[in-house]
């Protein structure tokens, strides 16, 4: 008897994913077009995130790329949830963790905060799938292992690394959303919705009186680019870390 879909996950999970076990199409074309695989059905996922945003993914979506029904998806894949975890996770899996330097560990979290944003803007919105979502998958769980070592390499106590992994991720998840959610905006023909700075400042500076600290420091609530932003949050939570070790 063929593993159900449940008992593929759990192995994926244990041993890592098969990407060419190739599940059977039913349908008259069956014998015409290339079996089903996770590997398929997650460049696929992939390219339709990329082409029209997270939004856009379903497992019906996934299915009509495929030429198949979502039927045949599930021999692999259990529903869109499970989806998710192995996008996340091939993403992850780009991460390169360095090994742990107490010298180094405030540099070495950032980067692997930044590699994670930059694999999460690649597709517009995905970030939207790690949120509220236990980690589970080998890949994703690599991941927070490296930055568990590299704060516990900094001095950083077990309870407050374990927290901080969790707020920093976080942080990267909302950030890495809201700049596909803008670049999206900017994409359409009508942009309105997203304002430039100069803009901003003449809506500033033409506010009431009921606002003057909004007016007096306009040029400094609206200065910098989104990667300043990123790194000042980043360099900010980190700093603020009780018992971190201090830069040589």
């Amino acid at each position: 008897m063929s593993p159900t879909p449940q008992q593929r996950r759990a192995a994926r999970h244990q041993l890592g994913t098969d990407p060419n076990t190739p599940a059977a199409r039913r349908g008259r074309s069956g014998g015409r077009k290339k079996p089903i695989t996770v590997e398929a059905i997650i460049s696929t996922a992939f390219d339709i995130v990329e082409r029209e945003g997270y939004e856009a993914l379903t497992m019906r979506r996934v299915a009509t790329a495929l030429e198949t029904g979502p039927s045949s998806l599930y021999a692999h894949v259990v529903n869109k949830e499970d989806l998710d975890e192995l996008l996340i996770g091939r993403l992850c899996a780009q991460i390169d963790l360095p090994e742990p330097d107490p010298a180094l560990w405030r540099q070495q979290i950032t980067d692997v905060c930044t590699q994670l944003r930059d694999q999460y803007l690649r597709y517009p919105g995905i970030s939207q799938a790690a949120f509220a979502a236990a980690p589970s998958h080998l890949d994703t769980l690599r991941v927070s292992e490296g930055m568990l070592a590299i704060l516990l390499a900094g001095g950083i106590d077990p309870q407050v690394a374990a927290w901080a992994i969790d707020s920093l991720q976080l942080y990267v998840n909302a950030y890495s959303l809201e700049v596909s959610l803008a670049n999206r905006r900017l994409s359409r023909s009508d942009d309105t919705w997203v304002v430039g700075r100069d803009e901003l400042l003449r809506r500033f500076a033409a506010l009431p009186d009921t606002f003057p600290l909004t007016r007096r420091y306009a040029a400094e609530l609206t200065a910098g680019t989104v990667q300043d932003r990123f790194d000042f949050t980043i360099r900010l939570m980190i700093d603020g870390l009780p018992g971190a070790r201090r830069d040589p």
